[in-house]
C-alpha cells in the first residue's frame, strides 16, 4: 500500500475512507472512557486556555495539582489580567517554560480590556492574541466552543500519522498544515469539543509513542499502519540536536545576621523575571570556579565574599542547553547594595519567591531538607 502523496489534497485522499464509522467508533470510545481530568469538569473557555498552555510540554499528572492551584488563586479572566506578575510567576513555578506564563496573563489582560472579558470564538481575533498560535487557538474554539477548528498537536498527528499513513516529518512546521487539513476533513462537526479531544485522548492513552496498545484500538480497523504492521516506524520525526552543556556555578550567600542573597534575572530572555541564587558560566577547571565565583560576585553585583564549600551539584536541562551548576556556600563581606533586583532574605522567605526549578533543588537541599 503506498503512502499518501502530500502533493494531493489530504481531503481526496480520504474519499475511500470510512469517515462517518471512524468518528463513531472514536467517539463513543473518548464517551465512555475519557479520564476525569478538572479542566473537563465545565467548557469554561478560560479554563480550556490555561490547560492548554500549561500542557504544551508538560505531562498531564504533572499539570493537574498546578492546574488546581492556579485555577483557585487566579479564578477568573479579571484576577489574572490584573495580578502581580510575580505571584503568577510563582503560581507557574516549576512548570517551566516561564514565558508561556507571561503571555498568557498578556493576553488574558488583552481579552479583559479589549473583548469585555469573554474570549473570542473566532479564529481571526483568538490566533491575534499573545502566545496563541494554531493549536491553541483550535484547541479553545473547538473544546470551549463547540467550533469545528483542528487542534494539532503531538498526539493528534501521531494517531493520524498512523492512521492515514503519512510518512512526512512531524518535526517539520510545514507538515502540520497535512494533519490540519486532515482533521477538517475527519471532524465531527457536530461534536468538534469531542472529537477533538478524542484524537488528543487517543495519542495519550492507547496510540503511545513507543509501545502502542493496537489490540485496544477504537479505530484499529481504520489504521493503514497497524494493516502494514509498522505502527512503531511511524510517525517519522527527526532528531534533535542534543542541548550544550554549560558549566555554571552558584553562590548560596549569607551574611552576619543570616540573610541569604538572590538576584532577579532581567526582565527578558531565559526565565526572565525569576529569583536565583548568584551564579555564573565557568571555565570547566574545577578547581578554580570557586576564585572565578568571588570575581564575579564583585564585578557584577560589588559584593566582597568568601567561598567556603562545594557542597553539590545539579544538572537543568533546556530544549538549547543543559546547566552543571556546581553550588557554593560562603560568607557575605561588608554591606550589600540591595535594589529590586538584588536582596537580603531570611531563608524562611524564599517561598515567597519565584525559583527556577535548578534553583529550587538548591534550597531544598540546604533550607528544606526532608521536606
Amino acid at each position: 500500500m503506498e503512502a499518501l502523496n502530500v502533493s494531493n489534497n489530504v481531503v481526496q485522499a480520504l474519499e475511500d475512507f470510512q469517515i462517518k464509522t471512524f468518528q463513531e467508533n472514536l467517539l463513543t470510545w473518548y464517551r465512555e472512557n475519557k479520564r476525569d481530568l478538572p479542566w473537563r469538569k465545565d467548557q469554561d473557555p478560560y479554563k480550556v486556555w490555561v490547560s492548554e498552555i500549561m500542557l504544551q510540554q508538560t505531562r498531564v499528572d504533572t499539570v493537574i495539582p498546578y492546574f488546581n492551584h492556579f485555577i483557585d488563586k487566579f479564578p477568573t479572566i479579571e484576577t489574572l489580567a490584573y495580578a502581580e506578575e510575580e505571584s503568577v510567576l510563582k503560581a507557574w513555578e516549576g512548570l517551566g517554560y516561564y514565558s508561556r506564563a507571561r503571555n498568557l496573563q498578556a493576553a488574558v489582560r488583552e481579552v479583559a480590556e479589549n473583548y469585555g472579558g469573554k474570549v473570542p470564538d473566532s479564529p481571526k481575533e483568538i490566533s491575534s492574541l499573545k502566545g496563541v498560535g494554531p493549536y491553541t487557538s483550535g484547541a479553545i474554539l473547538s473544546i470551549a466552543y463547540g467550533i469545528p477548528e483542528p487542534a494539532v498537536d503531538g498526539n493528534v498527528m501521531r494517531v493520524l500519522s498512523r492512521i492515514l499513513y503519512i510518512w512526512d516529518d512531524i518535526g517539520k512546521p510545514k507538515t502540520r498544515k497535512i494533519f490540519e487539513e486532515a482533521v477538517r476533513a475527519l471532524i465531527a462537526e457536530d461534536a468538534a469539543s469531542d472529537f477533538n479531544q478524542a484524537l488528543m485522548e487517543l495519542g495519550a492513552t492507547i496510540c503511545t509513542p513507543q509501545s502502542p496498545a493496537c489490540l485496544l484500538c477504537p479505530v484499529q480497523e481504520h489504521c493503514r499502519a497497524f494493516s502494514e504492521g509498522v505502527e512503531k516506524e511511524l510517525p517519522v520525526k527527526s532528531k534533535k540536536k542534543p542541548p550544550k552543556p554549560l558549566p555554571m556555578a552558584a553562590a548560596v550567600l549569607m551574611n552576619e545576621e543570616g540573610k541569604v542573597l538572590i538576584h532577579r534575572r532581567p526582565s527578558e530572555g531565559l526565565l526572565a523575571n525569576l529569583w536565583e541564587f548568584p551564579n555564573h558560566e565557568t571555565l570547566s577547571q574545577k578547581g578554580e570556579q570557586d576564585a572565578q565565583l568571588v570575581n564575579f560576585l564583585s564585578e557584577e553585583y560589588e559584593v566582597e565574599s568568601c567561598i567556603d564549600d562545594h557542597i553539590a551539584n545539579f544538572s537543568h536541562v533546556f530544549s538549547h542547553i543543559k546547566w552543571n551548576i556546581a553550588v557554593y556556600t560562603g560568607k557575605l563581606m561588608g554591606e550589600v547594595k540591595e535594589a529590586d533586583d538584588l536582596k537580603l532574605v531570611n531563608p524562611s522567605e524564599l517561598q515567597n519567591y519565584p525559583f527556577p526549578v535548578s534553583h529550587q533543588k538548591i534550597i531544598k537541599s540546604l533550607f528544606w531538607k526532608g521536606e
